[in-house]
């Protein structure tokens, strides 16, 4: 639950002017005057809304079902379609671009009352946070509703508003400045906040504790293509154990269905997940029922079988229809409000950062600087704990076997900003391959969609064909229409 200061400045200054400054304490019931406050306010510096329900049928992991699915959910198609939306409910595009603005401002004003405490060396962890919720925030953002970070481009690409004070006027005067802008002060952050942190958190997984804010650092550089630094950071994620914090899909695919979907979200018991979020959604509701998911020929390419030759060890359940296939992820938590009136908040929870990101982030870094045995051995330890009857004698795959495997790809599928070698070419697709299945459903494909430039299309039922071309403005989803009333430029279409 989000600590209630933005609420309670919004409503002010409704009450008294859209021009007026504030010029009383953020909460005029609260004064943050302690440690213990301003860790409830870090408590909503994370963006809760969802993301997966947008940004998953925009990918190749999803197809049209037809009359096989049983939810009509306006989000799921129109996305589906690369169309803009301007829907306001839960799991849209404006809801997060709301959430993560309040997770933004809860954040701003951690770091203005940690500085107005004296910042001390007591407060440097919650500032270290701040910090790192504030970049992160951004980040997803500018990774949403921006074009794909390119350095020849980035300083004439439209970036968004990057906020560093807290809220003072009901409608501030900002603009979106530039991709390369927002990048920078985003790196800023990280590299003055992850210093900072520390792991002394009650439930560790709902916070940038050390690993998880490393992972955030292991994406953020895979994104700017500063290779090294990718490994480092993931290599501090992952820790000496490395294969003991990767998702074992094998050995938990024995487990019920309760048993899996409890598991795969845990804060306690699954180590691969490094930072959690429960958010308001009704994604577990729609995940399989919607028309435009996992339909019959995506699920066949996912999840057919990998490179081992063997079957991947992902549970495959049904609800609704024997079309309606999902794996299972989600669970739905129903916060009642009215008893007598049956009515409530569902939430989801879902993994913003894992092991299994940092691991094949770091096998991509080693193959773009031609270290292939090292991005195999990491392609090697992702498969086996995720291949149905894995054996290490047999299942183990060099550079050169994964290059034979992969000869005939073509070179123009992946165009990042970065140059690819062609020895590297091959390890690159098999992860890209292997990061396709394991996180579907959780939203990262269309990252990789946008950092690769790749070229989606989508078959409506009937066998139209729907196009998202290269480079296509659309790749930018737009900025929410209440923004753009306040003087934010949109995307160009």
């Amino acid at each position: 639950m989000k600590f209630n200061i933005i609420k309670a400045v919004v409503v002010l200054l409704i009450v008294s002017s859209c021009n007026d400054i504030l010029d009383e304490t953020p909460d005029n019931r609260t004064t943050i005057d302690s440690a213990e406050k301003i860790k409830e306010l870090l408590v909503g510096a994370y963006p809760e809304g969802a993301y997966v329900s947008f940004l998953e049928p925009m990918s190749d992991n999803a197809g049209d079902k037809g009359s096989s699915a049983t939810v009509e959910f306006r989000v799921n198609e129109e996305m589906y379609f690369w169309r803009d939306l301007n829907d306001i409910d839960e799991d849209t595009p404006t809801n997060y671009w709301n959430d993560a603005y309040e997770a933004i401002a809860q954040a701003n004003q951690a770091l203005v009352s940690i500085e107005e405490l004296g910042g001390s060396t007591e407060l440097n962890p919650l500032k270290g946070e701040a910090l790192m919720c504030r970049a992160y925030a951004h980040f997803m953002l500018v990774s949403i509703f921006s074009k794909a970070y390119n350095p020849t481009t980035s300083s004439t690409d439209l970036g968004i508003p990057y906020i560093t004070e807290p809220e003072t006027v009901l409608l501030g005067d900002y603009e979106r400045g530039n991709v390369a802008n927002v990048f920078d002060n985003i790196q800023k952050d990280i590299e003055e906040g992850l210093p900072l942190i520390k792991d002394n958190y009650e439930i560790p997984a709902f916070h940038f504790t050390k690993k998880a804010a490393n992972a955030f650092a292991s994406r953020f550089y895979l994104t700017i293509g500063e290779w090294q630094k990718v490994i480092d950071h993931s290599n501090i994620a992952l820790g000496s154990d490395e294969i003991a914090v990767l998702r074992n899909i094998a050995s938990s695919s024995n487990l019920t269905f309760n048993q899996q979907v409890a598991l795969y979200t845990s804060s306690t018991f699954e180590p691969a997940n490094l930072l959690l979020v429960s958010g308001n959604s009704l994604y577990n509701r729609i995940e399989a029922r919607a028309r435009y998911q996992l339909s019959p020929g995506v699920m066949s390419d996912l999840f057919r079988g990998n490179i081992t030759g063997k079957s991947w060890s992902y549970s495959i359940f049904f609800r609704g229809g024997s079309d309606n296939n999902f794996i299972p992820k989600y669970q739905e938590y129903f916060r009642v409000t009215n008893q007598a009136a049956g009515i409530g908040i569902p939430f989801v929870t879902f993994v913003l950062f894992s092991t299994d990101e940092a691991l094949l982030n770091r096998a991509e870094a080693h193959a773009m600087l031609g270290q292939l045995d090292d991005a195999a051995a990491d392609i090697n330890m992702s498969l086996a704990v995720k291949t149905d009857g894995y054996d290490p004698s047999t299942d183990q795959f060099t550079a050169a076997d994964i290059a034979a495997i992969y000869q005939g790809i073509n070179p123009t599928l992946y165009t990042p900003f970065y140059t690819i070698s062609s020895e590297s070419y091959p390890l690159v697709s098999a992860i890209l391959d292997i990061k396709r299945t394991i996180f579907y459903n959780e939203g990262l494909r269309w990252f990789d969609i946008k950092r690769h430039n790749i070229a989606i299309e989508h078959l409506d039922f009937f066998g139209n064909s729907f196009l998202l071309p290269k480079d296509d403005n659309r790749r930018a989803i737009q900025v929410p229409e209440a923004a753009q009333s306040f003087g934010i430029q949109q995307n160009p279409r």
